[in-house]
């Protein structure tokens, strides 16, 4: 898979409470994604990208919320987010990527 590629999934990390709780307590670490992105897609990309081995991919698609505005009702977009799990002993560091 080209770098371009890789990018064009891992839209970036997701931070949160939650995403924070997960990555301390199940070595989750959650990023968006691309709505068009498969699991298999994303695990070979955050391998590649951090060089980290991945044990599981689970991902969900969170539904934009529609919003009241002066011009009536209008929607956010929706997007997916993928919970990353990586074997024993793997860290991913932000900070550390080409």
């Amino acid at each position: 898979m080209n770098q371009e590629r890789i990018f064009q999934i891992l839209v970036g990390p997701h931070v949160s409470e939650k995403a924070a709780i997960a990555a301390d307590t199940n070595n989750q670490y959650v990023f968006k994604v691309a709505l068009t992105a498969k699991k298999a897609e994303i695990k070979k990309s955050v391998e590649q990208l951090f060089k980290v081995k991945v044990e599981n991919v689970r991902t969900l698609r969170v539904k934009g919320k529609a919003k009241r505005n002066k011009h009536g009702v209008s929607t956010r977009t929706t997007w997916k987010k993928a919970y990353v799990r990586l074997q024993q002993g793997q860290d991913i560091d932000f900070a550390s990527v080409e």
